[in-house]
């Protein structure tokens, strides 16, 4: 494996091995009862803390990655979607992995499982919960202990998200390349769960002036409402994967106001209202597939708590989705991103 390098093409994420990864905005659901997958609404930009020396803090230099704006209790889900071939890839929030509830490791573990396998994992909204559902990602600012790395290891140093792919060892991919030349190329259904849906403009989009750099509000993710939505176990033998990650990447939260300031950009428009949304009529979903089997999820991660505990109740009244809304799924790369220490 020669080429560690991670990019970002428009507003994907690309490691080596061809794993992508899109950030989707999305509606925050309700902290009591499972709900369907929530749609998508645009995806968050992406910039790459490399191009702004001067304006980001000088931690998230030393971490090096990218960076991207988000709203207080906003919630977001990790599209996997044009990811080219198979791979294991690991989902950090605040160093605690969103599959395992353990602290971060540069090593792939089997029990408990903590990664998801690409392409069979679709995408990712939230910690793994069990029994078919996850919790929702949502954004809440460190120093609170809302965070699901507040909650699980006492402390909030981190924050952020942190991704890290470990692609198929030589034979069983070939193997896999066999095989896939063999099967007759099927497409997903068009506007599915993955695609996004445009975010209206945002006001004085045009680039301003940067702020120098000063000290940031760091964020990172909590937890929200519960959704149907498995976490698949790993079918490969566990020799199948490389020994070591092929890239990795630092992914900073940055509050609009830091984002502004930063970059000299406006940040996207506040997230929509709920009941708008449903009742204009789009689209929820529900994904299923008979063949993969769910993991169970960890003592540590089954006690994590909503962000409402620490910020208090959601004001934004819900609004279910209406009958029929709800649908069924299945049955050019620019400069590399500068890695760093964490």
């Amino acid at each position: 494996m020669t080429d560690t390098a991670v990019r970002i093409d428009g507003n994907t994420l690309r490691l080596p091995g061809g794993v992508a990864v899109r950030f989707v905005r999305t509606l925050r659901l309700p902290e009591t009862g499972t709900h369907p997958l929530p749609p998508g609404l645009g995806e968050f930009p992406l910039r790459r803390v490399a191009d702004h020396p001067d304006t980001v803090p000088e931690r998230w230099r030393a971490r090096g990655g990218v960076m991207l704006p988000v709203y207080l209790r906003e919630a977001m889900w990790l599209d996997f979607a044009g990811s080219t071939e198979p791979a294991a890839l690991q989902v950090g929030v605040g160093k605690v992995c969103a599959v395992s509830g353990r602290p971060w490791s540069d090593w792939l573990s089997r029990e408990p499982q903590n990664y998801v396998v690409l392409p069979r994992q679709p995408w990712l909204d939230g910690i793994n919960a069990g029994s078919g559902t996850v919790r929702q990602f949502v954004a809440v600012p460190l120093g609170l202990g809302a965070t699901v790395e507040g909650q699980i290891t006492g402390e909030e140093v981190w924050g952020g998200v942190q991704l890290q792919s470990f692609p198929l060892k030589a034979e069983p991919l070939a193997a896999w390349h066999r095989d896939q030349r063999m099967l007759r190329r099927r497409s997903g259904p068009a506007g599915g769960y993955g695609a996004a849906l445009p975010m209206a403009a945002a006001a004085g989009a045009g680039p301003a002036p940067a702020a120098p750099a000063r000290a940031a509000a760091a964020m990172g993710l909590g937890v929200g409402g519960s959704m149907r939505q498995e976490v698949y176990r790993d079918e490969r033998p566990a020799r199948d994967w490389a020994d070591e990650p092929a890239g990795r990447v630092f992914v900073h939260l940055v509050t609009p106001p830091q984002w502004r300031r930063i970059t000299g950009e406006a940040p996207p428009p506040s997230p929509v209202d709920r009941a708008a949304y449903t009742r204009a009529g789009l689209p929820w979903f529900d994904y299923y597939d008979e063949e993969a089997a769910d993991l169970a999820a960890t003592d540590a991660l089954g006690a994590v708590k909503p962000v409402g505990d620490w910020l208090g109740d959601d004001l934004d009244p819900w609004q279910p989705p209406a009958q029929g809304q709800v649908k069924p799924l299945k049955d050019t790369p620019g400069r590399p991103i500068e890695d760093g220490e964490w």
